[in-house]
């Protein structure tokens, strides 16, 4: 029993009925918005056999980044193995098998050799260009979908998410114009494309156009916000560019309603909610009581130590709410996390685990110990994932550290880098002249 889709590829095991809600599954997948994992699991009820299902279900929990969901992967695996499965499927349960036991990058190798013999496959190009995010592999991110593009068409189905995830790649490589272009064509054909969305919204923030990207957002947002398990994080796009512009009353704002209003438990949405609160903490802005709620959710995770971008954003939540039991549970985890044979060993060995002793050290006023730990680890801070806009939170913290040391040469430096890198943003000019003022003093 199979089925072909309309690229040709064979679903082993697979129904209309199951396959039906396998291609829901799919296109909500590549919107980011219902219900991919209650679609998938009607696929699999109807056809426990059909192999695909669960490797996508496999998929979307071991992209989660939680310790819960990567069990759920590893029992996605468990089920996939013993089905009958086509040489191209089999490649997809090897590579789940790997990702649900932390071998990131071995795992984005088997799904590159699947979309190199089959660019249509859109499941292994959209789950290995996430492993590229989490990964920080900025390269593939681009040449993944790059290698794949010419064999797509603007009538097929999934186009759009090519091109978005095209779009995001060319950003994350620096080819600004053509990323925002591929961006723009996404959102043309799919409205409702949050990655096309936020791909776009990195171009700006990337080239400090915050008018522009305020826009952008302001333009259609029931579009990316309905149903969208991706909104928290382009709410967070939006917030980021009135913070560049000082603009921090709409920023909390921003941060109480549709960022962290919700008070969510997903480590994802908690990255952002965390890492908006540690920029205005950096400003010296008063959060109030905002950062206990939102510590009080990361207590939970303290222990995992199975993400390392995840540790450093929980750290930033434990010192901006003075908490010193969870933040020792954090760094043990991480210890313990270093002695692993898995990906997050080498992610929390060469920056992870520095980066978040750095955290501690800045929010024990000892700026000098954040400055030493964070200037090595700057050159490779992608090797722990995340995109160029969520690491820019280390430079921020650097040179704030910088400042506060009163390390006025270091300090001057960063801060001429930055206003060479983004010449237009008012958040250079101000590390500029207190750069100045320090300087002087």
């Amino acid at each position: 029993m199979a089925l072909k889709d309309a690229f040709g590829l064979t679903y082993s095991g697979a129904t209309e009925a199951g396959f039906s809600s396998y291609v829901r599954a799919t296109r909500e997948l590549q919107c980011f918005i219902g219900d991919p994992v209650g679609s998938i699991d009607r696929a699999i009820a109807d056809d426990p056999a059909f192999v695909m299902a669960h490797v996508f279900k496999g998929y979307l929990f071991g992209l989660a980044t939680e310790r819960e969901a990567t069990a759920i992967a590893r029992s996605s695996h468990q089920a996939a193995l013993p089905l009958a499965a086509t040489p191209r499927e089999e490649a997809h349960v090897a590579a789940l098998g790997h990702l649900a036991t932390g071998r990131w990058h071995e795992a984005a190798r088997i799904l590159e050799d699947i979309a190199i013999d089959n660019p249509r496959d859109a499941l292994a190009l959209q789950a290995g260009h996430q492993i590229d995010f989490f990964t920080g592999n900025a390269r593939m991110l681009r040449d993944r979908i790059g290698r794949a593009l010419p064999a797509w068409h603007k009538d097929m189905p999934g186009y759009h998410a090519i091109l978005g995830m095209q779009a995001f790649g060319l950003e994350e490589m620096g080819d600004y114009a053509r990323a925002e272009s591929f961006g723009r064509q996404a959102i043309e054909i799919e409205p409702r494309d949050g990655w096309a969305q936020h791909a776009v919204a990195h171009v700006m923030e990337m080239q400090s156009r915050q008018r522009d990207g305020i826009a952008w957002m302001r333009a259609n947002p029931d579009a990316w916000t309905k149903e969208s398990f991706l909104q928290v994080h382009n709410w967070w796009h939006l917030a980021l560019f009135h913070y560049d512009l000082g603009e921090n009353g709409e920023v909390l704002e921003f941060y109480d309603e549709p960022i962290y209003g919700s008070r969510s438990t997903l480590a994802l949405n908690m990255v952002d909610a965390s890492a908006i609160l540690w920029r205005l903490n950096l400003g010296g802005v008063d959060v109030g009581d905002r950062w206990a709620a939102l510590a009080a959710n990361w207590i939970p995770k303290a222990a995992d130590g199975n993400y390392a971008f995840n540790d450093a954003h929980a750290m930033m939540a434990f010192v901006g709410a003075g908490l010193e039991a969870p933040a020792r549970t954090l760094i043990e985890a991480q210890r313990e996390a270093m002695r692993g044979d898995d990906d997050n060993a080498a992610f929390t060995r060469d920056v992870g685990h520095p980066l978040t002793l750095a955290i501690k050290a800045f929010g024990e006023s000892n700026y000098g110990e954040a400055v030493r730990l964070i200037r090595p680890i700057r050159s490779i801070a992608h090797r722990f994932g995340g995109s160029h806009a969520q690491r820019d939170v280390i430079d921020l913290t650097l040179i704030e550290a910088a400042l506060r040391a009163g390390d006025t040469a270091l300090a001057r430096a960063l801060a001429a880098e930055r206003q060479m890198a983004r010449p237009d943003s008012p958040l250079s000019a101000l590390f500029s002249r207190r750069a100045s003022n320090l300087s002087e003093n």
